[in-house]
Parts: structure tokens; C-alpha cells; sequence
């Protein structure tokens, strides 16, 4: 049996809209809290979460998250789930460390707590679930940039929020492989979005005027990546600069298909959310989250726990001209 809930929360008072309902209470509750709702990626995710509950059984998911991509935001959320008393919380966080202490709160009074595509720190969660691995994450991002600059070239980075831990993580690692991977390859600025389609558009435009020879933009984020397509379309800039980063097919094909981008990388979001509550569910039927565990994440396959008490789900899949409609139709 399985309940979806979508919990949308302003600044401090929340709303509730049920969008399915279950004749009896679940055995088990477990809340996906993401970073914001409205986003194409996390409602993907969603789906992913509620196939899950459907494959173990007897499991509700309360899907929730602010309207805007805010710590303080989330830790209202988590309050509010902590009073409901739910089972599991598992959360993509917009900060690392302020919401490590009502997490702590809510493992205090029994719940089990993870994070998963943006991490906690470990002291306010039990495990993590990287959606693949960040040296990976990082490298891919600066090759989808320079398959496409056989010369070299300058490029930035248009990120998410500022305290985004994947999104800082990811950035650092591209970085690192810079010199001796991609030497030609020039990172001119790293902006930051905040994940929301106005703030993002603003910055990829500073961005072009603020460089004029600048050869790809990069988004390691669903709505930044969307946000620089439109702008280098609108702009006539197509052929100029190459928008590439990690997007959703779904959201996205229009500009592969217009040349605005040549590829772009993702891995499944319905994959996460379904691993995520695979992963809650272990924790609550009394799993030790310890540095070497192995957890199953049903057809996924199995994740192990490194030292950090964190995994790695799967490598990022490029997306390009060549399947781009078939994967559209998907996610």
C-alpha cells in the first residue's frame, strides 16, 4: 500500500495537497525532502520514490520540499516532519551543515535520516547517496565542453546555490582535472543560480557580456543548464557558445535539437529517488549504516558504504543527437 503526499511549504506556515490517498495508515513513512518543488529533476525522483514504495509495500512517501531552494526553508519541512513523526527522512540538502541540527533533532526522537544528490554533513545524517561519483561528475563536465573545443578555449560555470554541497563538490573536482586532463580548457568564472530560472537566466547573460570570447557555458544544474540554453537562443548565439552541463532529456531536447547545446549528461533521476527509498527503508528495518555495509537498492543493483558512510550510484549518461528522443520520452 502507498500514499503520496506533496507538502509545499512557504516561509513559515505550510500548506498540505494530497495527491493520493490510502485507506489505511502504512506500516512505514517515509518523507523525499528536496531541495525545491517545481523541479523537473526531483519530480522525477518522486516517481522513482513511489515505484519503490509500491515494489517493498506498505509504505508511504510524503514527497515535499519549499517553494524556493532555501536551508531555512528546508528546516522548516524538517520540523514539521519531525512532529508528524515519520519513519525516515530522506533529503537532497540546499546546505551542508545548517540543517545538521534538527536532523539531529529528528535522529534524536527515532527517525532515520539520509541524504542523497546533495549531501549533509555526516554528523547530521546516517548515510548518503551520491548519484555517482564526484571526481566523475566533475571530469564529465569539463569534457562535455572541450569535445566540442578541439583548440582549447574559455568557459564558466553556471551553478546552483552557492552552499550547494554536490554542486561545490562536483565544481572542485572539474578543477582538479583541468590541468592535466583538459590544459587547453580555460575556466574564466563559476556564477551561482540559485536554481531558480530568473536569477540563473541573469547570470548566464552577465556572463556573455562580461566575456566575449566565450566558448561554452556549464551547468552542473537542471534549471541553470535550461535557463543558459534559452539565453544563448534568444541572444543569437548559437554555434558561438555551447551550453552543456547536466540536464533532464525531457526538458532539454529543444536545444540539442536547435544546436544550442551538443550534449549534455544526466544520470536517472527516477533511479535516485527509487535508491533513496530503498535505502530509508533498510535503515528503519534496522540496517547499520557503517563504513563497509552493503545495502540493496532493488533492480539499481547494490551500493557499498566507503568510510564517509556515503555511495555512489551510477556514472553519469551523455546525451547527445543521436538519443536524445529516445530518452526524452522517459525522463
Amino acid at each position: 500500500m502507498k500514499l503520496l503526499k506533496t507538502l509545499v511549504f512557504t516561509a513559515a506556515v505550510a500548506a498540505a495537497a494530497i495527491t493520493a490517498s490510502a485507506s489505511a495508515q502504512a506500516q512505514e513513512r517515509i518523507a523525499l525532502v528536496v531541495k525545491s518543488l517545481g523541479n523537473g529533476f526531483f519530480d522525477a525522483a518522486a516517481k522513482g520514490a513511489e515505484k519503490a514504495a509500491e515494489e517493498i509495500g506498505d509504505i508511504e512517501i510524503i514527497y515535499t520540499g519549499p517553494t524556493s531552494a532555501t536551508a531555512e526553508g528546508q528546516i522548516d519541512i524538517v520540523n514539521s516532519l519531525i512532529a508528524q513523526n515519520v519513519d525516515a527522512i530522506a533529503i537532497s540538502a540546499n546546505d551542508p551543515d545548517a540543517l545538521v541540527p534538527v536532523l539531529e533533532k529528528a535522529m534524536q526522537r527515532g527517525i532515520k535520516v539520509l541524504s542523497w544528490d546533495s549531501g549533509v554533513a555526516p554528523e547530521g545524517r546516517m548515510l548518503h547517496l551520491n548519484p555517482s561519483d564526484t571526481a566523475l561528475i566533475g571530469e564529465t563536465i569539463i569534457k562535455l565542453a572541450a569535445d566540442y573545443l578541439p583548440d582549447g578555449g574559455d568557459v564558466a560555470i553556471l551553478s546552483a546555490s552557492s552552499t550547494a554541497t554536490n554542486q561545490n563538490a562536483w565544481i572542485e573536482a572539474a578543477r582538479e582535472a583541468l590541468p592535466e586532463k583538459f590544459p587547453n580548457i580555460n575556466l574564466v568564472s563559476v556564477v551561482y543560480g540559485d536554481d531558480d530560472s530568473v536569477k540563473s537566466t541573469n547570470e548566464a547573460k552577465g556572463l556573455i557580456s562580461t566575456y566575449p570570447d566565450l566558448d561554452a557555458i556549464i551547468a552542473p544544474t537542471t534549471v541553470g543548464v535550461v535557463a543558459a540554453a534559452q539565453v544563448v537562443t534568444d541572444m543569437d548565439k548559437i554555434g558561438e557558445i555551447n551550453v552543456t552541463g547536466l540536464a533532464l532529456p525531457s526538458e532539454f531536447k529543444q536545444f540539442i535539437d536547435n544546436g544550442a547545446s551538443q550534449a549534455v549528461a544526466l544520470w536517472n533521476p527516477i533511479d535516485l529517488g527509487y535508491s533513496a527509498v530503498y535505502l530509508a527503508h533498510q535503515l528503519i528495518e534496522g540496517k547499520e549504516a557503517s563504513a563497509g555495509a552493503t545495502f540493496d537498492i532493488g533492480e539499481v543493483g547494490e551500493v557499498t558504504l566507503d568510510d564517509n558512510t556515503a555511495a555512489a550510484m551510477a556514472a553519469p549518461f551523455t546525451f547527445d543527437k543521436s538519443n536524445i528522443e529516445e530518452f526524452s520520452k522517459i525522463y
